[in-house]
């Protein structure tokens, strides 16, 4: 985390909430993936933070994009990233998607069978696999579960990897991702094993995707090794895909208190909530909590944000120093499904981005006014071919 000084100054400067990154921290995250990984290709997942000024940072250090929408694919194009280095990803691809990823020349990921038959000609695809494990992360984040509705069954592959060649696409290999936030190493090793018993099926592949999802503290070491020998199992070339791994520790929430109140429990009241990061209150996430003040008493405190919603808690029972109005509270591991998942609700402002690197601020995206929200609900503003 930046210095107090530092978090301050931004405030001074930019206002609250504000999402503040670190470059360094972003570089070490990067410095340690690749070291791990070593030759794998490595596809940073858009959807984590698709700021242009961090996916430029990323695509600067060599690394690819994995896409999962139209407009992350737009985002790709923009940035001049090649086809080479993007993945189309998702369960339920626009025809927009295989439009734009045929024209960049993307790698499809096949999540159902079906989907075969939607490719454009000669496409590049891999096969996504649900192992259909117990994953140990909250349901909403277990994609490699029996209950998620991603990817195919093992059962399945041998026909979805026939159908594709049949059809005249490449089918490069297997792609396998079970989850985010996952600690537990050995959900990673179950996974893969789960798909190397399927190379009697399958024969040699030219890439194993080994996806991403690894929690921060993870063994990341033990997990590369692992990845590593199932893409030896193929006698392919390893691939992975990770997002929060990079992005998280690299930014923090700046929010400053509005004030407190003691009903029942002991409220401080701040000025960033739901709208600005929805993670604690859709996942139950627990994000670390730094004051930068310092009195006493030290209490436990409820985190509260301003929406009219009951469930608008950052979180609850946080030891604090007793808040002022004013005082600014450091809301950790937030570069990740931060602002990527802020919203317009109740007409809030998403707010400002800044990146702190080489000694100097950067704003990566200004605060949004209340006019930037409603110009699209102006009368006249679409054309006739616009929907």
């Amino acid at each position: 985390m930046l210095s107090p000084d530092l978090l301050h100054e931004a405030a001074d400067r930019f206002g609250t909430p504000l999402y503040v990154y670190d470059a360094a921290e972003l570089d070490a995250a990067l410095g340690r993936v690749m070291a791990a990984f070593g030759e794998a290709r490595v596809f940073f997942a858009v959807k984590a933070n698709s700021n242009l000024g961090v996916l430029r940072r990323v695509a600067d250090a060599g690394l690819g994009f994995d896409c999962v929408s139209y407009g992350e694919l737009c985002r790709a194009e923009f940035l001049g990233v090649p086809g080479e280095r993007v993945i189309s990803n998702g369960p339920a691809k626009s025809q927009e998607e295989y439009d734009l990823g045929a024209r960049l020349g993307v790698t499809f990921i096949v999540d159902r069978v079906d989907e075969v038959g939607l490719l454009p000609p000669r496409s590049r695809a891999l096969v996504r696999v649900n192992p259909a494990l117990q994953i140990s992360t909250h349901d909403h984040l277990a994609t490699g579960s029996a209950a998620s509705k991603f990817g195919v069954t093992p059962e399945q592959v041998p026909g979805v990897l026939g159908a594709l060649r049949d059809g005249g696409h490449r089918a490069l290999g297997l792609h396998v991702h079970i989850g985010s936030a996952i600690r537990d190493a050995q959900d990673f090793t179950a996974a893969y094993e789960r798909l190397s018993e399927l190379r009697g099926q399958t024969g040699p592949l030219e890439v194993f995707d080994a996806g991403g999802g690894w929690g921060l503290g993870a063994d990341l070491a033990g997990i590369a090794r692992e990845a590593r020998h199932a893409a030896a199992v193929f006698d392919a070339q390893l691939w992975v895909e990770p997002g929060r791994y990079l992005v998280a520790q690299a930014g923090v929430l700046l929010t400053q208190v509005i004030g407190t109140k003691c009903t029942g429990r002991n409220f401080c009241l701040v000025d960033a909530g739901m709208t600005e990061l929805i993670r604690p209150m859709m996942y139950g996430a627990a994000h670390p909590l730094t004051p930068l003040w310092q009195r006493e008493p030290v209490e436990a405190w409820d985190v509260a944000g301003p929406a009219c919603e009951s469930g608008d808690l950052l979180a609850r029972g946080v030891p604090l120093p007793q808040p002022r109005r004013g005082d600014l509270l450091v809301v950790g591991e937030a570069g990740a499904y931060g602002a990527a998942m802020s919203s317009q609700y109740l007409t809030r402002s998403r707010p400002a981005e800044v990146l702190f690197g080489n000694g100097e601020w950067r704003v990566l995206r200004r605060r949004e006014t209340p006019e930037d929200i409603w110009q699209a609900e102006l009368p006249g503003r679409f054309s006739p071919h616009e929907r």
